[in-house]
């Protein structure tokens, strides 16, 4: 299939759920993504090249630097790393979504393309008129943050206090990421605006009532953090192992989930974190759990010892 709007590539296409082979190609994409970004930075860094946030990067054009590749392999190779991650995240114009460019506020205006469903902190959702999937984008926020990722303090009843707060595109991108290993809705990422908009586009799903508990719907793959060593400002946090990476997920409340045709709950959002190393190594009980949890996601916070007794 081809999407409607940008002509490329899709498994999305209205509440129709990917399949396998599908899902694990749209997990390697957001994968292969996240690494051309980290080359991408890595190369401009090696030129010298000044970006006071990954929002400098992920709007590089790729003629941006062309009459200096000439200059040597540094340059070269930082041309290539535009062209590689250009590929992964082009360019667009909201335009190109049935949007107006002669209003101050595009997406706010009616648009016969895209139907309006709902907003959030983060971003505005649309289903497509044309096959019903769903489209979201991003709204950069105070200029060069974007979305929400988790920081982490100390705190007074706590081991660490971890709190929701502005985030980089990185951030984003590894949000898409995780939504995907959990087994949620597809997400595919679509484009990025010269505006610095990221649009995403999601599998439809039915919405859950609000307020509805899900804490006894949780992916499987969560686990339950122990009170004495974090405590989080989002609904039911929980640590997550991508690989050998831990990870915080949270705020898996009922506006995040929705029920797919196949009667499963996919969550469709959430606010992360990777878990920070240092808290492991300035804590040897928490170092202990998160080892212990790796090989034995029911360990409890201390050997021996059950949690509901600490």
């Amino acid at each position: 299939m081809l999407d409607v709007f940008t002509g490329k590539p899709t498994c999305i296409q209205g509440r129709a759920l990917p399949g396998a082979e599908e899902r694990a190609a749209v997990q390697d994409d957001h994968e292969r993504r996240l690494e051309a970004l980290d080359r991408l930075g890595a190369r401009a860094k090696e030129c010298g090249l000044r970006t006071d946030s990954d929002r400098d990067l992920v709007l590089l054009a790729e003629d941006e630097v062309s009459l200096l590749e000439v200059a040597g392999a540094p340059w070269a190779a930082l041309g290539e790393a535009i062209r590689d991650f250009r590929a992964r995240l082009p360019l667009c114009r909201l335009e190109d979504f049935g949007f107006s460019a002669e209003v101050e506020h595009p997406l706010e205006e009616p648009n016969p393309r895209l139907r309006y469903l709902h907003s959030g902190v983060e971003a505005s959702a649309f289903i497509s008129t044309a096959e019903g999937s769903v489209y979201k984008f991003f709204l950069p926020r105070e200029e060069k943050s974007i979305g929400s990722v988790f920081g982490f303090r100390p705190d007074e009843e706590a081991t660490r206090l971890a709190e929701a707060e502005l985030g980089g595109y990185r951030g984003l991108l590894e949000k898409f990421l995780l939504i995907q290993a959990l087994g949620g809705m597809v997400t595919e990422v679509v484009a990025i605006t010269v505006e610095g908009i990221l649009i995403a586009k999601q599998v439809l799903g039915d919405p859950l009532p609000q307020g509805e508990d899900t804490s006894g719907s949780l992916p499987p793959s969560l686990i339950e953090i122990p009170s004495r060593f974090l405590r989080a400002n989002r609904d039911h946090p929980r640590l997550f192992f991508l690989g050998s990476q831990p990870w915080l997920v949270a705020d898996l409340h009922a506006r995040n989930f929705v029920r797919g045709i196949d009667g499963q709950l996919r969550v469709i959002d959430l606010v992360a974190a990777p878990w920070p190393a240092e808290l492991q190594v300035r804590d040897a009980e928490i170092a202990s759990w998160i080892e212990r949890v790796r090989r034995d996601p029911r360990a409890t916070a201390l050997p021996g010892a059950h949690d509901d007794e600490l």
